[in-house]
């Protein structure tokens, strides 16, 4: 078996373009700034950001590719037998903060590693997914988004959907508010099986179907009046992303436990948050919706 660690790069930077194009498009307004950077300690990156556009207040989409002497205890922390090797991991990741609240955040995130030691047979793995986070949910949406994730997994087998869709459900959960972080996708890590090519395959529809997924909700939303009332709950609800990703997420730990560049790192952070005391929504309000109805994950293609 061949791992064909250039091919995987390849994809990577060509999707990075093709996502950076399409955002930009539909933007109409704003390009994306090109920030190469280089790792002092192994490997660099390509840093995209769009800001304050016409739809997006901020877009970033990165690639990265960085090696080093041995794993961080991010990527060791459940395979503890990987420490001491020296590692390759390579990824795009991108999160999409929108201008207009009826318009969902959105993420997703591609990638590689490999871990080699002397002696020992490489240990490869991909990894990645996309998750939506809505403000103001709409179930028209949200089919949309999950049908698109089953049609990126179905070619690999009928019950990937299904399993990757509960992955996602149960890693963007914030165990301190007990809530998720908006209405999933898919997730998957460790991915090594059937073979490398048929792993990559995987990698390759879920960051193909990203596009798909997420641009036709901007459209239908991007033009919807909204005052307020809807800009203070999407900043409100920004907190939720922050707090994710400096908590839990593996990537963000990862990148910086390996001495990434932390701009790039942090870049999916929004521009503008705020955060409430013991918020609480009216009841029966639209921003009640969201948490009644659409933070609860369910069956979304047959709601």
């Amino acid at each position: 078996m061949s791992i064909e660690i250039d091919s995987v790069r390849s994809y990577l930077m060509n999707l990075q373009d093709t996502i950076c194009a399409g955002i930009s498009k539909l933007d109409g307004q704003e390009e994306f700034l090109v920030d190469d950077w280089k790792r002092s300690t192994g490997g660099g990156g390509r840093t995209r950001v769009l800001s304050n556009g016409g739809v997006f207040e901020q877009a970033g989409v990165n690639f990265s590719e960085v090696f080093g002497a041995n794993l961080p205890a991010s990527a060791t922390a459940h395979r503890p037998e990987l420490a001491g090797r020296n590692f390759r991991a390579m990824g795009v990741s991108l999160v999409i903060h929108p201008h207009n609240p009826y318009v969902p955040t959105s993420h997703a995130n591609v990638r590689f590693f490999i871990a080699e030691k002397d002696g020992a047979a490489p240990v490869w793995w991909f990894g990645g997914g996309f998750d939506l986070t809505p403000y103001y949910g709409n179930k028209e949406d949200c089919r949309h988004w999950h049908l698109t994730a089953k049609a990126a997994c179905d070619p690999f087998g009928s019950d990937i959907y299904e399993k990757y869709k509960k992955w996602c459900d149960e890693y963007f959960y914030l165990k301190h508010r007990g809530e998720p972080r908006g209405i999933g996708g898919l997730f998957f890590d460790d991915l090594n099986t059937p073979d490398f090519d048929g792993a990559f395959a995987f990698l390759q529809s879920v960051g193909d179907h990203y596009l798909p997924a997420y641009l036709p909700i901007v459209e239908k939303r991007k033009e919807i009046p909204y005052g307020n009332r809807e800009r203070d709950f999407q900043l409100y609800r920004r907190g939720r992303y922050v707090e994710f990703n400096l908590v839990y997420d593996r990537g963000t730990l990862f990148g910086l436990q390996s001495g990434g560049r932390t701009e790039s790192i942090l870049m999916s952070l929004p521009p503008v948050v705020n955060w409430k005391y013991n918020y609480q929504p009216e009841p029966g309000s639209a921003e009640d919706e969201l948490y009644q109805v659409f933070l609860k994950p369910k069956d979304w293609i047959n709601e």
